[in-house]
């Protein structure tokens, strides 16, 4: 897995863990990572990621009906 580094504003007043989620929850939304990847992103387990992800406004159901078999699937 890659590291990066970003600068974020202070003013953001974001921690670690809004930015990681920020991160998986729309790379999960756009369907480049499974929800699982996506909680090994944010540093949670499956579970609380999939917990987590109406805070960040998206939606644990993939768009098509061909993304949710294929996340039943890799569960």
């Amino acid at each position: 897995m890659k590291t990066l580094k970003i600068n974020i504003p202070d003013s953001l007043d974001l921690n670690e863990l809004d930015i990681s989620m920020i991160v998986a929850s729309k790379l999960y939304e756009e369907g480049k990572i499974s929800a699982g990847q996506a909680a090994e992103v944010a540093g949670l387990s499956k579970r609380a990621f999939i917990e987590l992800l109406g805070q960040y406004n998206v939606s644990l159901f993939s768009i098509s009906i061909s993304d949710l078999y294929s996340d039943i699937a890799n569960a």
